[in-house]
């Protein structure tokens, strides 16, 4: 099994028009799949990833003008900087988590699988899933559901983790996978600790904190001409991508009860397109059913 099958991949490539001795920036580098495609299109990369693991695999498998900076993309700017790098020809962001960190038990992203209660993205980070469900009050776990999770039954499965964790710390992936299982009254599609299980993640990893400031960073970074793309995988991320993107392609940004702009913000991009995975790459692969791809161009 491979490390990491990112989609959308020949989208995002097409997407960035990636060519020979430009520059690119890969913000998530995961199992490289990006990376690699840019690297054999003749393009140079600076990639970013939080993951040693992900670092690890990528300079064992691939074999290219590629500078590997351990690091979160909210500070690709200061990153890439530091790398030497002034500028950037265009970028790409794939949001969420990698199939290998899925895969991994011991890394505790799966409700399918038992694993300690992690979901550390940076494995140096000392908090972790277990100091969320044994930690957090009742109100603040059913907070972080739906806020993060979008979870209509926050509040009935905080009540069984705290009643849950009285007799004695919930430790494992399957044993709070069962409890909010059996919180769950009823939900068509989909395992009933999923939306759960991402919450927990994107409070444990910070993801969404960043995003925003990661888009205007990155993209100010890109010669003009220059892309930047961007995947998500629910709603929060990409209702967050899709209002950055629209800032930076609009002029006037004051409230809409202003007579007269006073802002006076010029667009600075164009937008490119949205785009979705074709029935045949959700048949080979399930996880990317629920991906967004969105680009936009500096204009």
């Amino acid at each position: 099994m491979s490390y990491h099958v990112p989609v959308m991949l020949d989208e995002v490539i097409d997407a960035l028009r990636v060519q020979r001795g430009k520059t690119y920036l890969d913000a998530t580098l995961g199992g490289g799949g990006h990376t690699g495609a840019i690297i054999e299109k003749g393009g140079s990369v600076v990639a970013i990833d939080r993951d040693d693991d992900a670092i690890g695999y990528c300079k064992s498998h691939i074999v290219g003008d590629v500078t590997y900076i351990k690091g979160q993309y909210e500070n690709a700017v200061e990153l890439v900087v530091g790398a030497g790098v002034k500028s950037l020809d265009g970028a790409i962001m794939d949001l969420g988590v990698s199939s290998h960190q899925l895969d991994d038990a011991e890394r505790g992203f799966s409700y399918m699988r038992d694993g300690a209660l992690d979901m550390r993205m940076d494995r140096t980070q000392e908090f972790t899933a277990y100091d969320v469900i044994n930690g957090y009050s009742e109100s603040e776990i059913a907070d972080v559901l739906y806020r993060y999770g979008e979870e209509s039954f926050s509040r009935r499965i905080a009540s069984a983790v705290v009643k849950a964790r009285q007799s004695s710390p919930i430790k494992t992936t399957s044993e709070l996978a069962q409890i909010i299982a059996a919180s769950v009254p009823y939900r068509k599609g989909g395992h009933p600790a999923k939306k759960s299980f991402q919450a927990i993640r994107i409070e444990v990893n910070g993801e969404l904190k960043g995003i925003e400031s990661a888009i205007n960073g990155i993209f100010g970074m890109i010669e003009r001409g220059g892309r930047l793309a961007v995947i998500t995988f629910h709603s929060l991320e990409d209702r967050i991508v899709k209002t950055a993107f629209g800032a930076l392609a609009t002029d006037c940004i004051c409230p809409k009860s202003f007579p007269v702009c006073v802002c006076g913000h010029r667009a600075t991009a164009k937008p490119v397109g949205r785009f979705r995975p074709t029935a045949q790459e959700t048949n080979v692969n399930p996880r990317a059913k629920s991906a967004t791809l969105r680009v936009i161009e500096k204009l």
